[in-house]
């Protein structure tokens, strides 16, 4: 099981859910800013820590040796989370799945392939492993969802152009992508968090 964090929306009786997946070394508590930035009323948050320990923070899966291997693994951690969180009460089609970099990567690899429809996908600074495996696998609900995948030109750890046309990839392969690009290295910057914030809002209008 993974550890995670729920942070109520003001709005007591939403069923709208953010689960919100850190990068490389980072934990649940890097996060505990999004609901003040994003202030959506009527969002639940769920922060997650990832399952490996990393100097003091945690990973999703070892960026050197087997890789894959520990996206396959994390991924089925978080299918159990998202299983679980629809036990509980929150509907797949109100939940939106977003993360940074590593956190980015398993948003895309999981919600992508995951059978039921996500009110959105977000995917911040991160990347895919193979795009042409991926639209393999994608699920039938997966090509109706929006995604927003945003990523910073100087990002330094991902390269940008190497990213930019995973994504044109997956695009043309039926997936929604919405892709945005920031003059910025591999960080979150406040125009970003104010794009987010109308495409949430859009995507719940609707």
């Amino acid at each position: 099981m993974l550890e995670t964090k729920l942070i109520p929306a003001a709005d007591g009786k939403s069923k709208r859910l953010m689960i919100v997946l850190h990068g490389l070394g980072d934990s649940l508590a890097g996060y505990a800013w999004v609901p003040e930035a994003l202030q959506l009323p009527w969002m639940n948050y769920l922060l997650v820590n990832a399952p490996d320990d990393y100097y003091g923070g945690y990973s999703w899966f070892d960026i050197q040796n087997n890789t894959e291997a520990g996206v396959v693994r994390s991924r089925q951690l978080l299918n159990e989370l998202l299983d679980a969180q629809r036990d509980q009460g929150f509907p797949t089609e109100q939940t939106v799945l977003g993360g940074f970099s590593q956190g980015c990567l398993m948003t895309l690899e999981t919600g992508l392939r995951y059978p039921h429809r996500f009110a959105a996908l977000l995917g911040l600074s991160g990347w895919v492993l193979d795009p042409p495996t991926l639209l393999g696998e994608t699920s039938p609900a997966a090509k109706v969802a929006p995604v927003l995948v945003v990523h910073g030109r100087q990002d330094p750890l991902i390269p940008f152009e190497k990213v930019k046309a995973g994504m044109a990839q997956l695009k043309a392969g039926g997936i929604q992508i919405d892709w945005h690009e920031f003059d910025m290295p591999h960080t979150i910057i406040e125009e970003e968090v104010r794009l987010i914030r109308r495409f949430l809002a859009s995507v719940f209008a609707a």
